[in-house]
Order: C-alpha cells, then sequence, then structure tokens
C-alpha cells in the first residue's frame, strides 16, 4: 500500500487591533499550512505582516482567508452576496496578503474562504464558482483549498483551478458530508484520542462517522486544526502526534496533490 500524506492547516491572524483572537505562535508548530485572515472579517495589515513574518520563520506554508465583510460578526453570519461580489472581496483580499507575503520573500499557496461565506459557497455552485475564479485570476497557480464533498470540487474543475479537499479534526459531520452547525448537539469533537482516531482512519480509509453514526467517505488533502484556546491547541498537537505514529506523513498541501 502506498504511504499516506496528509496537510495540517489552521485559521491564523485572526487579531484586530487590541483584540487577541488565537494562539497563533503555539498553533503554528503543529500545523504547515496556515490560512491568514485579510481584514474583512478578522485582521488587520499589522497583524497579516506579523503572522506571514512568523510563518516564514516556522517554515509554514501562507494562503489567504478571505471572509464576508463582517467583523463584528466574525464572518460567520451569512450574507447576501452576489457571485460578482463574492469574486470582488474575494480577490481584493487575495491581493493584499499577495503584496504582503511579496514583501516577506513568501510564496503564497492558496486560497480558503472563511466562516459564512465558505460554508455558503459549499452549496452553492455561482459563489463557489466565483471563490474559485478569484484563486485563478490572482495568478501564481493558488490551490482553492475547499470542504470535501461540496460543491468546491466542482466549481474548482470548472474554472480549472488547483483543488485540495478540507476535513476538520475538531468537528463533527451531519449525514451529507456538511458539518454539524455550531448551535447544535455533536458539532465538536472535545475528546483528544476519539479526534485522533478519526483522523488516522480518514487518512488511512477515506472514511469518516456522522453524529448520526453513518460512515461517511471523502478523500482529503488537508486536515484543519483549530488553535483559538488552549484545549484546540493540545489537540492540534495531539492530532497530529498520534497520525505520524500511525505512519502518516504531515506535508504541505502541493506535496500531498502531487501523492
Amino acid at each position: 500500500m502506498g504511504k499516506h500524506l496528509i496537510d495540517l492547516n489552521s485559521d491564523l491572524g485572526e487579531s484586530f487591533g487590541a483584540w487577541k483572537m488565537g494562539m497563533d505562535s503555539d498553533v503554528m508548530k503543529s500545523v504547515c499550512s496556515a490560512n491568514v485572515a485579510c481584514g474583512f472579517h478578522a485582521g488587520d495589515a499589522l497583524v497579516m505582516v506579523e503572522t506571514v513574518k512568523a510563518a516564514k520563520q516556522n517554515g509554514v506554508a501562507v494562503g489567504a482567508h478571505p471572509g464576508h465583510p463582517d467583523l463584528q460578526g466574525f464572518g460567520r453570519r451569512t450574507m447576501a452576496c452576489t457571485p460578482d461580489e463574492v469574486y470582488a472581496y474575494t480577490l481584493y483580499q487575495i491581493g493584499a496578503l499577495q503584496a504582503v507575503c511579496a514583501a516577506q520573500g513568501v510564496r503564497m499557496e492558496h486560497v480558503k474562504a472563511h466562516g459564512a461565506l465558505y460554508n455558503q459557497a459549499a452549496k452553492d455552485l455561482a459563489m463557489a464558482k466565483a471563490i474559485a475564479q478569484a484563486t485563478k485570476d490572482a495568478g501564481g497557480d493558488l490551490i482553492l483549498l475547499g470542504l470535501a464533498n461540496s460543491l468546491f470540487e466542482q466549481a474548482a474543475a470548472e474554472v480549472g483551478v488547483p483543488y485540495a479537499a478540507e476535513a476538520f479534526a475538531d468537528r463533527g459531520y451531519m449525514n451529507d458530508g456538511s458539518l454539524v452547525p455550531r448551535s447544535k448537539p455533536g458539532a465538536f469533537i472535545h475528546d483528544l484520542a476519539e479526534a485522533g482516531r478519526r483522523m488516522v482512519r480518514l487518512v488511512k480509509e477515506g472514511v469518516v462517522e456522522s453524529a448520526e453514526g453513518k460512515e461517511i467517505h471523502l478523500k482529503v488533502h488537508s486536515i484543519c486544526m483549530h488553535g483559538d484556546n488552549p484545549a484546540a491547541v493540545e489537540m492540534a498537537r495531539s492530532i497530529r502526534k498520534t497520525l505520524e505514529e500511525n505512519g502518516v506523513m504531515i506535508a504541505t498541501m502541493r506535496e500531498v496533490l502531487k501523492g
């Protein structure tokens, strides 16, 4: 049997002004890809620069994490944006982070939408294609990172942009492969051992169990590891250790796609 490769990513750079969010320096030790907020849902210009510098120092790949223009709601509120608006907002945010990356001599690797924008586009092909098109038009052969078994994959194929499918280490799944809403029971996995076992099985067998007990088949290239509290940082560290102990190699998204 061939080797098992997986990328580990985390949403970082989400502090804003005097408001501190996340434990970036800790979680960077456990991941190899950083999705950096670009100022719309979180983050600001100074935080973007500091986060890219830290990623470079830690050997972590950098991607843009565009969201809805919704600082107050942290980008988690559904907005009725047109596909043209989604395209423009996404391109704008990618461009801002590209400039920061260029200044630091870092190559931007990928784009992953945030929050409500991510969840809406996963079920709305026009929105997913708008994000994919912005990713392609920004240049640099950027990879679109999206929810496994969602419309992101079709959008990437139709637009012609590299695509990586993502799973979530600490989130529960519905029977259709979507994430359990944060407001419902089963939305989060808190047990370190259980989360580790789930991710090992997902990488090796392509299977994860839904909150209702159904086996869901997912092909994933990257696992999202949250790090916005001490428990999440410990989970990220534990899951990486469990994956490595079970023969899974941690690699960048581009390396995983190459196989």
